[in-house]
């Protein structure tokens, strides 16, 4: 499979790049470094990229900026951080890429378990978080030429101990769980679903 992973350079992106790399053809995607640099807060670079990668049969977003701050903090200015980078940035690759995706291919969102358990400083992501994941519902009913879509949502994940204290008592998600709940969505049947460990 054509797979497309977008944050690849990140702490989740490079992980399941490796993980997928093997068995697959893998599109790396990033602001900075991977195959192909583009910003997902602009459309016009996502619509730019969809036309020069060309056909496709997966694609992996473990992107997704947000503003990560005190309450006091958040404005309309701060607040379009995650509407435009983790809520319209991902949810534009479905929009446009849905014209370049294979038929039967898949698409794999990610958001978080701040979106049921909110923390300090985390507004901006949880509300990002919830907005996405009723896109993914939505889309799944009408997104035509069998072509699925689903989130994951993971807690803090064990490969970024720099959050462990934002998030008291949570166990995080551990890397493997983080490549199957991934290999579950784009490998399986399942469409609209919200991926768990």
């Amino acid at each position: 499979m054509k797979i497309i992973i977008v944050g690849a350079t990140g702490t989740m992106g490079k992980y399941l790049s490796s993980a997928f790399e093997n068995e697959h053809e893998i599109i790396r995607v990033a602001t900075q470094g991977g195959d192909y640099q583009v910003d997902i807060t602009s459309p016009e670079e996502i619509e730019k990229f969809f036309q020069a990668v060309g056909p496709f049969d997966a694609l992996i977003s473990t992107a997704g900026p947000t503003f990560v701050g005190p309450w006091k903090k958040l404005d309309n200015t701060t607040f379009r951080k995650g509407v435009e980078g983790k809520m319209m940035g991902q949810i534009n690759l479905v929009l446009i890429g849905q014209n370049y995706i294979n038929a039967k291919g898949s698409f794999t969102l990610i958001t978080g378990a701040l979106t049921e358990e909110p923390q300090i400083n985390f507004a901006n992501a949880s509300a990002a978080n919830g907005a996405v994941e009723g896109f993914v519902r939505g889309a799944a009913i009408e997104l035509e030429n069998g072509i699925r879509i689903n989130a994951v949502s993971p807690t803090v994940i064990e490969n970024s101990p720099q959050y462990f204290p934002y998030f008291p008592g949570e166990i995080p998600t551990t890397m493997k769980q983080l490549e199957f709940m991934f290999r579950k969505s784009v490998f399986g049947a399942g469409t609209g679903h919200i991926i768990k460990p």
